[in-house]
């Protein structure tokens, strides 16, 4: 006896395969892994850095941060020279130092993404100075494999325009990023997602900020 399939069950099969197709087409991404020791560092000077390096704090990972490193401060390692805060420009050394010791090589550097004009003012910057600083820390990372993680956070608030100072910041960092972690709000017009899929970066997004915890614990430990 034959049996043939309702309209119902073969309308529910072939909605099965697609699904199936889809997610085998666009599996979710792998969480990478990245090494220790890391420095976390503003693009744009905007307050979004403070909620990363909380992110940190409350995933178990150590680091160190500066807001405006130098390419030379970035070779001197963990530490970072013991340079002290001043005046627009303010460290601080959370790394384990002793697995990493002063001087370790950093493997790893967080770019919490986000301008700011008073930030940027604050540290004496213009946006085309803090591009141009930018720029040359992303070249030594390149040049010496230090593992770049891009960041967003700021959700709308720090996004805009073509052109406008955010999406310069973003432009400057995220196409050379190993790994972009964004939250949803920050995404809503699939910006970075043109950007992963353009230069096969993987790109992970949360609903909100206090979720990279848990990746950070999957990536540092």
């Amino acid at each position: 006896m034959k049996h043939r399939l309702s309209l119902t069950s073969l309308i529910l099969v072939i909605f099965i395969l697609l699904t199936l197709q889809i997610f085998s087409q666009n599996p979710a991404p792998e969480i990478p892994k990245a090494q220790l020791p890391v420095l976390i560092t503003s693009a744009g000077q905007s307050p979004d850095v403070t909620t990363v390096n909380i992110i940190a704090e409350e995933a178990g990972v150590p680091y160190d941060y500066c807001d405006v490193p130098t390419v030379d401060l970035v070779k001197a390692g963990v530490g970072l020279a013991d340079k002290e805060s001043g005046p627009g420009f303010h460290v601080e050394i959370h790394s384990d130092l002793e697995k990493h010791p002063k001087g370790t090589a950093y493997k790893t550097m967080i770019f919490a993404i986000g301008a700011s004009l008073k930030g940027m003012g604050a540290s004496g910057l213009t946006v085309e100075s803090e591009l141009k600083r930018l720029q040359s820390l992303i070249d030594y990372c390149q040049k010496n494999n230090i593992f770049i993680i891009a960041i967003h956070v700021g959700g709308a608030s720090k996004r805009g325009a073509p052109g406008s100072d955010n999406e310069r910041m973003i432009d400057a960092v995220a196409p050379f990023a190993n790994l972009i972690i964004v939250t949803k709000d920050s995404n809503k017009d699939g910006r970075f997602d043109q950007i992963a899929q353009a230069k096969n970066i993987p790109l992970l997004q949360v609903d909100n900020a206090l979720e990279i915890v848990e990746i950070f614990k999957k990536i540092f430990l």
